[in-house]
């Protein structure tokens, strides 16, 4: 019948074959660790041997110790040797789930564009600012009050026949011009002003290839003591300059609108023909005692233009339609 220590040596030496066969075999690093606790944890298998130790001679006991010490040993380097293999695995997958090919040529994001008519505007604005005016905004939905009758048009004016108006409920209408912009601000504000006002308008018009029910306009507003025509002329000229080109021609034609005495429309000539591209004028005194201004004291002009009309004549576009159009095709151009 073989002794204690014969047993457990015998216990001993199975345990690290088995041991040492399944940590190696151990394909992942959950399963090696559960291994780990299986084995050498405190109620592990080889734990579980070593209490036997007990019913050892104090000869016996030292043999039996140094056996235990190398089969703990061994399955320490086992699992240490799996462990690091396993590691190494999981980080070549992981490299290879996250190589990138260098070569391979690079996702297109496609940048986007500014539509002309803003790009138009941001171009004129920036011409105006240079010259010390403030930009100025007001509401598209107005009154009459500000649409026309402050803009020396009462109710039974005939140059209301000149735009056809979108009436709304409540007495609103959708504003035909961005001279509304002046007058609120010359309500709330004391002269000397200089201020340029964009903006969207609407009129009643059959829509074809240079008309449009809703378009964009760009006006200037200048009041100061003891400005002249001659102040008009040479501002709406050195606009045109930057917008145009050095020396081109411009002519100024007598016309007639209701908020400024004397008017004119603005010619200039381009690529061999005349075009209209403003209308301008002095305020009419009506205009700045509506806003409370003394008229005997300050004075001012003011000038607008069509921001789709210069867009046209500068970029060459042939019909208005494409600027609302969203067409890819056309947008890509600018």
């Amino acid at each position: 019948m073989p002794s204690s220590l014969e047993n457990i040596s015998t216990q001993l030496t199975s345990l690290k074959q088995e041991a040492t066969k399944a940590l190696t075999a151990a394909d992942t690093l959950e399963a090696l660790e559960q291994l780990r606790v299986n084995y050498l944890g405190k109620k592990g298998q080889l734990s579980q041997i070593l209490r036997g130790m007990g019913k050892l001679s104090p000869e016996e006991r030292p043999r039996l110790g140094a056996l235990a010490n190398e089969v703990k040993e061994a399955l320490q380097i086992a699992l240490e040797t799996q462990k690091t293999e396993l590691q190494q695995a999981q980080i070549q997958a992981q490299l290879e789930a996250e190589t990138v090919d260098v070569t391979m040529p690079g996702v297109s994001r496609p940048l986007g564009r500014v539509h002309p008519l803003n790009g138009m505007v941001d171009r004129m604005l920036d011409i105006f600012v240079g010259l010390g005016y403030t930009v100025a905004e007001g509401p598209e939905i107005e009154t009459d009050y500000y649409n026309f009758e402050a803009l020396n048009t009462p109710a039974d004016h005939p140059a209301r026949d000149m735009q056809d108006t979108l009436y709304l409920s409540e007495g609103k209408l959708l504003r035909t011009q961005t001279s509304s912009v002046q007058i609120r601000y010359m309500e709330t504000h004391e002269p000397p002003i200089r201020i340029v006002a964009p903006g969207r308008v609407y009129r009643r018009d059959t829509v074809d290839a240079t008309h449009s029910a809703v378009f964009h306009q760009l006006e200037i507003l200048a009041i100061d003591k003891n400005l002249t025509f001659t102040d008009l002329k040479g501002t709406i000229k050195e606009f045109l300059r930057q917008m145009f080109g050095d020396d081109l021609p411009v002519l100024f034609r007598a016309s007639y609108f209701p908020f400024t005495e004397p008017s004119a429309e603005v010619d200039v000539q381009w690529k061999g023909k005349w075009l209209e591209v403003m209308g301008c004028g002095m305020v009419d005194p009506n205009v700045l005692k509506a806003v409370g201004y003394d008229p005997e004291v300050y004075t001012g002009f003011a000038a607008g233009l069509g921001i789709e009309r210069f867009a046209m004549v500068l970029h060459q576009i042939d019909d208005i339609r494409r600027l609302y159009s969203s067409d890819l095709r056309f947008l890509r151009q600018f």
